[in-house]
């Protein structure tokens, strides 16, 4: 029986791997009532790649808000604030 996680991976690892990182940057106001609806306090960052597709974090699986994010990069950037 296949795990929950390894068919998540499967799914990630296809959209994620391989890609380039066209820019990344804090949303926008419009972007923001587009994505929460208007309801979101916090604002996310948004990672957009040279093929047009995007990743951006969020409070939970039900897309209630904007989040942060923790990095590898422990000594300058442990964290991506929402802001």
């Amino acid at each position: 029986m296949t795990n929950i996680t390894d068919e998540w991976d499967k799914r990630i690892s296809k959209f994620l791997v391989g890609k380039v990182i066209k820019e990344s940057r804090y949303l926008s106001g419009e972007e923001m009532k587009d994505m929460g609806g208007g309801y979101w306090d916090k604002t996310p960052i948004i990672i957009i790649f040279t093929d047009g597709s995007w990743i951006l974090p969020m409070q939970d699986d039900e897309g209630n808000d904007g989040g942060a994010m923790c990095t590898s990069d422990q000594k300058n950037l442990p964290i991506i604030p929402v802001c």
